[in-house]
């Protein structure tokens, strides 16, 4: 069976109903690649082993870090470092982001709570 092609913005669009619940699209090697719409206001929270990647596919998003947030458009790609306390949020409707991380990564971090997702589903 040949690899499955995915229009991600299509997919999120028509198959993620709540902001802040990633789906899996793919797997490679030991990380995931997941995709999100993204809410109002995340959690605060880090990653203890893991390094987290953001690339904004549609809208615009803003990823506060406690020096000071950093804004990201369409096509606009972040590294967020292991340990490094950081917040996500919207800056227009229902932004849908890209996430690349190891597939052991709890979006929610060391901060567990009612936005923590344990069991993805896939696009």
């Amino acid at each position: 069976m040949p690899p499955r092609k995915i229009s991600l913005v299509e997919a999120a669009q028509t198959k993620i109903d709540r902001v802040f619940d990633p789906h899996i699209a793919g797997d490679v090697n030991d990380a995931q690649v997941k995709v999100a719409k993204f809410g109002e206001t995340f959690e605060w929270h880090s990653h203890d082993n893991e390094d987290e990647a953001f690339l904004v596919l549609q809208g615009r998003i803003a990823i506060d870090f406690r020096d000071g947030p950093v804004e990201l458009g369409e096509g606009e790609f972040i590294v967020v470092p292991k340990t490094v306390e950081h917040r996500p949020r919207s800056l227009t409707a229902e932004p849908i982001v890209l996430m690349f991380e190891p597939a052991t990564t709890v979006n929610t971090g060391n901060n567990p709570g009612e936005l923590t997702r344990t069991e993805l589903k896939r696009l």
